[in-house]
């Protein structure tokens, strides 16, 4: 697996794995989106899943893949501290606001600031016609946002600070995404750099979650609780370990504003599962969001 996907890297065939690889990304980032916003308190709910994930991919990363070289234990320090403020700030925007207003502006504000960022740090360059796609897809991003506070009756008193949250969560999102492609690229093995991110990047959360459960009145029960972390475990290997492996393959600003369409998955999950509403200019708005994707994908 490691040797094809460094035979592919850089080439069309890379370029249509990255594709592939963004899109399963997008859609399992709103189910991992929807599983922290869902039946437990958020942090709890992270925390759960960061252990899982961490417990999982131990194994891996000690006993199967080849150990990093010593260049990326300073690049693995960045990318914790990175992780856990991006982490912390989504886990809070969850408490203050809904998951269809909050999602929206986070990953709207992420892809044209990894955009910009891909163009600093890897001399990436979009053309016209697919600025013109990031944006539609923009449009139709923070449009649905909005589309959703107007109609929103509950927790008006918390969405300012919501909103506020959202878009710095945003502003991580770009870093990360960015940060992460310069890790995965800087080491010879791709998941040398998947094990050890996934170990080292689930240490914090669970702290955090245990001392909270501690602290409740009411705490949930464990068991649910985990089924659902060790759920997420997987989704966020396969989500996060798929927008990696595109970032890698490929360009990183097209990944990222592939990822985006995330938010057309979001608002599906939302309704189906989390029983919110739905109408014609949502699905217009959704479809302006497919549309900015599509138009950023052929434009390249």
């Amino acid at each position: 697996m490691t040797d094809w996907l460094l035979s592919i890297e850089g080439t069309p065939a890379g370029h249509t794995a990255a594709l592939w690889l963004a899109l399963m990304a997008a859609l399992l980032h709103a189910v991992f989106g929807a599983l922290q916003k869902g039946r437990h308190d958020p942090w709890l709910t992270r925390g759960a899943i960061d252990f899982s994930y961490c417990v999982m991919a131990a194994p891996f990363a000690l006993f199967v893949v080849p150990w990093p070289e010593p260049h990326m234990w300073l690049i693995f320090v960045g990318v914790f501290v990175i992780h856990v403020i991006y982490k912390s700030l989504q886990a809070w925007a969850y408490t203050k606001g809904a998951y269809t207003v909050v999602y929206p502006v986070v990953r709207g504000t992420g892809p044209l600031f990894a955009v910009i960022g891909a163009y600093l740090i890897f001399n990436e360059r979009f053309t016209l016609i697919q600025w013109m796609g990031v944006g539609v897809l923009l449009v139709g991003i923070f449009g649905l946002a909005i589309y959703n506070l107007r109609k929103l009756e509950s927790q008006r008193d918390t969405l300012n600070a919501a909103l506020g949250i959202a878009v710095v969560t945003g502003l991580f999102v770009a870093l990360y995404t960015t940060y992460d492609a310069y890790g995965i690229r800087a080491t010879a093995n791709p998941f040398t750099f998947l094990a050890w991110f996934f170990m080292i990047d689930g240490l914090f959360m669970p702290v955090v979650a245990a001392r909270r459960w501690l602290k409740m009145a009411n705490p949930p029960t464990l068991g649910p609780l985990m089924v659902r972390g060790v759920f997420g475990g997987i989704v966020a290997f396969l989500s996060f370990g798929a927008i990696m492996l595109a970032t890698r393959l490929d360009k990183v600003g097209e990944a990222a504003v592939l990822r985006e369409t995330s938010t057309v998955f979001a608002a599906v999950i939302g309704v189906v599962f989390l029983k919110e509403t739905v109408g014609p200019r949502r699905i217009a708005l959704m479809a302006l969001i497919a549309a900015g994707a599509v138009i950023v994908e052929m434009g390249g």
